[in-house]
């Protein structure tokens, strides 16, 4: 075989690999632009479709900034709303107004690939009828946030980042069940959110987190997650344990009938302050930390009384 013979039939044989692998990659770009893609319901009950994993993300409600950055995504935020404040990273980004006065025509310059809200906004729906993907979640339950969780790595393609994030906080949980001090086990807590006269019921993940820790609640499930108790109900609930913001906890035997709660008299009063507070309300990544707080208190209290 002449060296030009020989150069030739390399020349085809390199021809012939490169089409190969080109058809190879042809045929298989459908697939790969399929596992690219992304379908999820939100809690609306709409369903979105992405062709690929969004990279440009507005939030809208604190719990889903602080879920999108403990799932490793926090680089793809664009802005956040007003209250978003951990972790400290998100201060840097343009706020977005609220729930209920989001800042629509700030949210649609940022050209985000989707836009995370509560499914009680209704200032967003503007932004459906402007063509942007809002997808609205729901997490009033510890069930809720672990299938939010779930949800956003999807949407991210982050498909086992949930699992991991979601172990770390069982451990948490259970970590701070184990410090609560026995002689408080089944004591009935009142919650008080945003200086009432709502409480954080027992269907509610603040209400499931101390039903995990061997506590009561005087907010009975079925008056729902967050019900809107009269004061008078309270009273003749008599509470072992008073929870709650301390810039609202403060004054607590001030208020008519209160100084005569069990709470009151053994001086089980939980004042948090604002960012241990906001940590507890939030249904996002940080429930084992929450935990954390709630035990904190119950043991100090438990040395008060």
């Amino acid at each position: 075989m002449t060296t030009d013979h020989h150069a030739v039939t390399q020349r085809r044989g390199v021809l012939a690999g490169a089409a190969l692998a080109l058809w190879l990659a042809l045929a298989s770009a459908p697939a790969c632009a399929a596992e690219a893609s992304v379908r999820i319901a939100d809690d609306r009950g709409s369903v979105h479709v992405f062709e690929h994993t969004p990279q440009r993300i507005v939030s809208m409600l604190p719990s889903l900034t602080e879920s999108v950055c403990a799932l490793g995504a926090c680089a793809r935020l664009v802005g956040v709303d007003r209250y978003s404040d951990w972790p400290a990273s998100v201060d840097r980004l343009p706020r977005l107004g609220g729930l209920d006065d989001a800042l629509v025509e700030a949210i649609v310059a940022l050209k985000p690939d989707v836009v995370l809200a509560s499914t009680s906004s209704r200032a967003l729906d503007r932004l459906d009828a402007l063509g942007l993907r809002v997808v609205r979640l729901k997490s009033d339950t510890h069930a809720d946030v672990r299938r939010t969780l779930r949800l956003l790595a999807q949407l991210l393609g982050l498909p086992d980042a949930d699992a991991a994030l979601w172990s770390r906080i069982d451990r948490e949980l259970d970590a701070a069940v184990a410090r609560i001090p026995p002689r408080l086990r089944g004591a009935r807590v009142y919650f008080e959110i945003g200086g009432g006269p709502y409480a954080a019921g027992s269907a509610s993940f603040i209400g499931q987190t101390l039903q995990r820790m061997g506590l009561g609640n005087i907010a009975p499930a079925e008056l729902g997650p967050f019900p809107k108790l009269n004061p008078e109900f309270i009273v003749r609930a008599r509470p072992d344990v008073l929870m709650g913001a301390r810039t609202d906890m403060v004054d607590v035997a001030q208020r008519p009938g209160w100084a005569s709660l069990p709470a009151v008299q053994a001086r089980r009063v939980c004042g948090f302050e604002t960012a241990a507070y906001y940590t507890l309300i939030r249904p996002g990544p940080r429930l084992g930390e929450a935990a954390g707080l709630l035990a904190d208190c119950l043991t100090r209290t438990a040395g008060a009384s």
